[in-house]
């Protein structure tokens, strides 16, 4: 029987402490079939000699950071992350080796080295966000030529996607359902939005050139009486940018485990990204979590969502500020809610991060066992 290599080598754009999201929930449960390494993007500082550091974050995942010096170009960069690549391999085996790709970009320092199996996981449209570097698409289109399994973090990306590689598979964002049906039991909040008094509309994730800032300004001008709770890292955009209103709050980034928390004392759950080319193709994660919280959502109008949450009626899509002040206020004066949370579950009753781990894992050795009955083929071959 086929398995898979005993090794998992992750190159990532992201880092694993910024937020929980799609790398970490496939991850950590990859560590149960093998041994997983991390490998972030690097960090610039003082030192003259570059280096790596290892942090284990579980019995068998280890986070690795390369270490540069500061001011060099990109070809400098990218020699100095290839020699400490070939520092990490002394003594590994490659062929034991996944190689997970997170961001096409790793090309310029890992292309020389051929992994028993190359994954990328393309989960969003990188190229499409804010200071994308120029070369990113090149490099993407050289990853799609050199990789054996292509997945994508949706079905619209999918779509966007399919005709570039023969092995290419849609796995849409999955929920941890056990984590966050801890929401359902109320009176948990933490005490910096337990001190806030009235209904409380929530959003989390990461504040960007995605989020629709003129929305929320628009919910929180209209309804002065809700109370706005926003959690997560702004980046990209300048903070003085965002809505000033006293019934916004920011409460910064917050852990993974604290999430379940804070949705407890949410009444309806926001998705408010803009659409643009940056949130065309996009899978928000959020939106089966806040629903296995059971909190209702209004998002706009991500292809994602409307379908298949919005077609199905899980999850009201608005247009504007008034779109969603109507959809809010319809779910807070809902007076029986079990109704709708039980067509919730009954949806989202395939839908983990176990099952699509499951998944991914058949469609890998399904590739490794084509690979291997095509090279006994080829060995077969008699010599005419």
């Amino acid at each position: 029987m086929k398995r898979l290599p005993k090794n998992l080598l992750c190159l990532s754009h992201l880092r694993w402490d910024f937020v929980y999201q799609r790398p970490q929930h496939l991850l950590t449960r990859f560590s149960e079939l093998t041994a997983v390494y991390f490998l972030e993007e690097p960090i610039f500082g003082s030192t003259d000699t570059p280096y790596l550091t290892f942090s284990q974050r579980m019995p068998n995942l280890w986070v690795c950071v390369p270490h540069l010096p500061a001011k060099q170009s990109k070809t400098v960069i990218n020699e100095q992350l290839r020699e400490l690549l070939k520092i990490f391999f002394v003594n590994r085996d490659p062929k034991d080796f996944i190689f997970w790709y997170y961001t096409p970009m790793a090309l310029q320092f890992s292309s020389h080295i051929k992994a028993g199996l190359t994954v990328y996981d393309c989960m969003d449209e990188l190229s499409a966000f804010k200071f994308a570097p120029d070369e990113l698409k090149t490099l993407e289109k050289t990853l799609f030529n050199n990789t054996d399994v292509v997945f994508t973090g949706g079905h619209s990306l999918y779509e966007s996607k399919k005709m570039q590689h023969y092995n290419i598979h849609p796995f849409p964002s999955s929920i941890d359902k056990k984590h966050f049906s801890q929401a359902r039991i109320r009176g948990q909040e933490p005490d910096d939005q337990k001190s806030v008094k009235g209904p409380k509309i929530g959003f989390y994730g990461v504040i960007d050139e995605r989020f629709d800032s003129s929305l929320i300004q628009g919910i929180a001008d209209a309804r002065p009486d809700w109370n706005i709770m926003l959690i997560g890292p702004i980046v990209k955009i300048d903070p003085a940018t965002l809505p000033k209103n006293k019934n916004v709050h920011y409460l910064g980034s917050k852990s993974y485990d604290e999430l379940p928390k804070y949705l407890s004392g949410w009444e309806v759950a926001l998705v408010p990204f803009l659409l643009n080319e940056s949130t065309r193709f996009i899978s928000p994660t959020k939106t089966p979590e806040y629903l296995s919280a059971g909190v209702p959502v209004v998002s706009t109008a991500i292809k994602d969502v409307v379908n298949p949450y919005g077609k199905n009626k899980l999850v009201s899509i608005g247009v504007d500020a008034e779109d969603f002040v109507e959809a809010i206020e319809d779910y807070l004066t809902m007076e029986d809610k079990s109704k709708w949370l039980n067509e919730v579950d009954q949806f989202l009753v395939s839908n983990s991060w176990d099952i699509t781990c499951s998944d991914m894992t058949d469609v890998m050795l399904e590739t490794l066992s084509s690979q291997n009955k095509i090279t006994v083929s080829v060995n077969n071959v008699q010599k005419v």
